[in-house]
């Protein structure tokens, strides 16, 4: 009995570090996404772009054994039965096996993030380095790509039988600024990695580290004339700064109550869209594309909807429709739109059961206590108003991962009426005198 209880925490620790080197490799492949797929490529390496995803199975697995047996929660099951439902819908929707793997392959990353559930992203202080390196090889990355041309760029690669080709250099409507990419291929991912994994690592950084580096973040952000992105670590630098002028005590509901408010969010495309559609989209104009996002990628996928399967318009057409596996692989290519909001992505793709889980995540906002997820869903929810996220990897996992509350162990019991045991935690390094209570974690990280 006692070897038993001697071996139970190391075999615990093995298991929930599963989720933490999957994000580690998507991390790594996607943030230098146009390194790793040129290099890979021409060694004939291709095999090692696909290892993040053999890890993410691991996770589909994890996620079953935790959430659903352990944890014993319904939603998890739910969740889980949605998305095999929905990857079957897609396929008859899609109509090629190409679409349909395609579609599970893009919807892993999804039980990576679920698999925090559990735990606080800051005691993996491995993972937390990685991050941080991750944040200034990207910033470098995109001041390099200002001055040298990369030799990736414009490179195409063969994917489940589809071509693909690594983000041209190119320049903004109305300006002379190029559209800067740094290692990740995709000007819009580049400035996507410097915004999260700044937002992750400055948590616990000084002030002075985090306006330092913050400015030099903005700036490079700038370069990749990301707009939303840089909006959003704009807005996100200044709350950081006031929240840590209130007093300690008031420092983390504050930031809660930010990332509860960020779900307004999620409804501003709706606003944009009776305030301003129709509004004709002039070329070569500042607003150029936040307009054809309200008159076409906003809109025009519910009216092929409408066509295609009318009823998808309160089940979903599956996963990977409107997606690029329908823009890849698909008959139905000719009816994609690039959709340009995650939410609105995914509700195509799930339909009212999509909503009803986001009233569950919001709910499990008020019991969560891990400040790095509360952050991560303010920066999601500001940056998917105008990003779909799905591709690369990375970008799901990082919003599955805020979402991950809503099925811990605390949220089950909630929902379930069941009283919640308090546990003493020793106390915790100070973040700059933000002391938030951080859900206890099996093992160490």
């Amino acid at each position: 009995m006692s070897i038993l209880a001697l071996h139970r925490p190391r075999i615990t620790l093995i298991s929930l570090n599963i989720e933490a080197i999957a994000l580690g490799v998507y991390l790594v492949r996607d943030a230098f996404g146009g390194a790793m797929r040129y290099y890979t490529s021409i060694y004939h390496m291709d095999a090692l772009w696909y290892l993040p995803d053999g890890v993410a199975f691991l996770c589909l697995a994890q996620f079953f054994v935790h959430c659903v047996l352990r944890n014993r929660s319904t939603l998890a099951l739910i969740v889980l039965v949605q998305i095999m439902l929905s990857l079957v819908l897609g396929y008859f929707m899609m109509g090629t096996m190409n679409a349909a793997i395609s579609s599970f392959k893009m919807m892993l990353p999804v039980f990576v993030g679920f698999c925090f559930c559990d735990s606080s992203l800051g005691s993996y202080r491995k993972l937390l380095s990685v991050i941080a390196v991750t944040f200034y090889l990207s910033v470098i990355g995109v001041f390099l790509t200002k001055f040298f041309l990369m030799p990736w760029v414009g490179y195409k690669y063969e994917a489940f039988g589809a071509v693909r080709e690594a983000g041209r250099l190119w320049w903004a409507y109305g300006g002379d600024d190029q559209r800067l990419m740094g290692f990740a291929a995709d000007n819009t991912m580049a400035a996507f990695f410097i915004l999260v994994s700044f937002a992750i690592t400055s948590i616990r950084m000084s002030t002075t580290w985090c306006l330092l580096f913050g400015s030099i973040a903005i700036y490079a952000t700038r370069l990749t004339t990301s707009k939303t992105t840089m909006i959003v670590l704009v807005v996100y630098l200044i709350l950081l700064v006031c929240v840590r002028m209130l007093p300690e005590r008031s420092r983390f509901p504050a930031i809660r109550s930010i990332a509860q408010w960020s779900f307004v969010a999620i409804f501003v495309p709706f606003f944009m869209i009776v305030l301003a559609s129709g509004t004709a989209a002039v070329p070569h104009t500042t607003l150029f594309s936040i307009v054809d996002r309200i008159n076409n990628s906003w809109q025009l996928p519910f009216v092929y909807m409408s066509q295609l399967m009318p009823i998808g318009l309160v089940t979903g057409c599956g996963a990977g429709c409107f997606n690029y596996p329908q823009k890849l692989f698909s008959p139905l290519a000719q009816y994609w739109v690039p959709v340009d909001n995650f939410y609105i992505g995914t509700y195509l793709m799930f339909g009212l059961p999509f909503v009803a889980f986001m009233v569950m995540v919001f709910r499990a906002t008020f019991g969560a206590t891990d400040v790095y997820k509360l952050t991560l869903l303010f920066v999601v929810n500001l940056f998917t108003i105008t990003v779909l996220n799905y591709g690369p990897a990375s970008g799901l996992l990082i919003i599955a991962l805020s979402f991950s509350e809503v099925f811990s162990r605390r949220a089950t019991s909630a929902r379930a009426g069941e009283a919640v045991p308090v546990v003493v935690r020793p106390p915790m390094p100070s973040l700059e005198g933000f002391r938030p209570d951080m859900p206890a974690a099996s093992g160490s990280r």
